[in-house]
């Protein structure tokens, strides 16, 4: 985006043409206060600030520092020259002090790639900014700064090291509050090894809500590109972080109600879904009988190619959703299951809540856990294994995973054709996956699902080939015992 502007002879005025929205279009009585409160000179002439291209809408307060520096050099109270060489971004508040907006990694980003010396920001983002190598971030803290910076004072941030403070392991919450229910526990594992996706079926009050809230314990900590990424996104999302960079993983738990742009993305103009907001994270949609059918149709690309397009009138965009999808439903609207004696709904009812989850989405879920009530002996028993010692075994399954795959690249993310000659699998093992084919009724996709599985599972055993006892128990974890509409 560039900020151009022209002081003309005229009736006194102040105009901003390119597509702005409110909030920008306010931004002419925010660059008039904060100029006379910080003792500069508002010109009484015919202004007009044009935000560049025209034909991208443009919104949130961002532009007000850019249109005050413009103004300010247009009429001579502040070299140009000084100006090309650094991009700004800033909100001005009436008394010429400057505050933070999100996107500062960003437009350092873009900074570097058009060649800048580098950037202007509010002092709360120039940390963040400043992670981007290969460009100057300067630290403003009100307007009269530009004056400095015109000059040469203002020293440019140097980023701390990474991590800055340590990187977060997990939200706080524990597995080991996970109780009686050792077979959910290993499929947690088992996912969390290989960023598999995984669907948690059963009745209410079987712990499907606290496992996957407990998920993200499990995962390694962000690499510092992987932050970058998740910076870089909340920052185009308009969301601020506590800290400079993201050190969790997102977990996005959107309410049942979500429509299907809210959760993939679009509008107009586009912006991102919660998929992409997931990115480098966990999507946990609970209830999953109650979400939209569109909505739930929508994720089969980005779970199949980790990216969803976006395509608009105006504008067509590619965004990143590697997530890590954890779905929850129960047997029917009622939550006992027809098999329970205690369900009261009617067939059609069943049915209906059933189809929500269509075959080409189940088809692309590659674990599918049946979770039954605890029992009492169970819930009064000691603890389940805490999260440190599970996140152990995945660091190790992942390390194994990075030696045979590449840097950052898990089981769940490789093609059918690089699995099949990497994987190391056995000829017994292939077998005996031929042989539960037609039992567990799997797909092309299918089969494909249940050997990144396998691999992982044996990954997790620090085995470096794929044998029977891998492909029987992630065969296991493909069948589905609940409902006719998944089988």
């Amino acid at each position: 985006m560039h900020v151009e502007l022209d002081v003309a002879g005229g009736l006194p005025s102040f105009a901003v043409v390119g597509l702005p929205d409110a909030g920008v279009r306010e931004s002419r009585q925010r660059v008039r206060g904060a100029l006379a409160n910080s003792r500069f000179e508002f010109p009484q002439q015919r202004i007009t600030a044009n935000l560049a291209p025209a034909d991208l809408p443009k919104s949130g307060p961002g532009f007000d520092l850019a249109i005050a520096a413009a103004l300010m050099a247009a009429t001579g109270q502040l070299r140009q020259l000084s100006l090309d060489r650094y991009a700004l971004a800033g909100e001005l508040a009436l008394d010429g002090s400057i505050r933070p907006v999100p996107g500062a990694l960003a437009m350092a980003e873009r900074a570097r790639r058009w060649g800048l010396q580098g950037i202007a920001v509010a002092r709360e983002d120039a940390v963040q900014g400043a992670m981007v190598e290969g460009i100057e971030v300067l630290p403003l803290s009100c307007l009269r700064d530009l004056l400095r910076l015109e000059r040469g004072e203002l020293t440019p941030v140097v980023p701390p090291p990474w991590p800055p403070g340590g990187a977060d392991e997990g939200q706080g919450l524990d597995l080991r509050d996970l109780r009686a229910q050792p077979a959910l526990q290993r499929a947690l594992e088992i996912a969390a090894a290989g960023a598999h996706s995984m669907l948690l079926a059963g009745p209410p009050g079987t712990g499907k809500t606290m496992a996957a809230q407990r998920f993200p314990s499990l995962l390694p900590p962000l690499s510092r590109e992987e932050s970058l990424e998740v910076t870089r996104i909340a920052g185009a999302c308009g969301e601020r972080l506590e800290q400079p960079l993201a050190l969790r993983r997102p977990f996005r738990a959107p309410h049942h109600t979500v429509s299907a742009v809210a959760l993939v993305g679009g509008g107009s103009p586009p912006r991102p879904g919660e998929v992409t907001r997931a990115h480098r994270g966990v999507l946990f949609l609970d209830e999953l009988g109650e979400f939209r059918r569109d909505a739930l149709e929508s994720l089969r690309q980005p779970l199949e190619f980790g990216t969803v397009a976006i395509a608009r009138a105006r504008a067509s965009l590619s965004l990143p959703c590697r997530f890590v999808l954890i779905a929850a439903t129960n047997p029917c609207p009622c939550g006992h299951g027809s098999d329970s004696g205690e369900c009261e709904c009617q067939p059609g009812a069943i049915a209906r809540y059933r189809v929500k989850l269509g075959g080409a989405l189940a088809d692309r879920i590659d674990i599918q856990v049946s979770v039954a009530r605890p029992d009492a002996d169970g819930l009064r028993g000691p603890p389940g294994e805490c999260s440190a010692d599970v996140r152990d075994r995945v660091l190790e399954a992942r390390e194994r995973q990075h030696r045979r795959l590449g840097p950052g690249r898990c089981n769940a993310e490789v093609p059918a054709s690089e699995l099949r000659a990497s994987g190391r699998f056995d000829e017994s093992a292939v077998g005996l996956l031929a042989e539960g084919h037609e039992r567990v009724g799997l797909s092309g996709r299918g089969w494909d699902r249940v050997l990144r599985v396998a691999r992982t599972i044996a990954d997790l055993a620090g085995s470096e080939r794929v044998g029977d006892v891998h492909v029987s128990e992630a065969l296991m974890l493909r069948r589905r015992e609940h409902e006719p509409a998944l089988a």
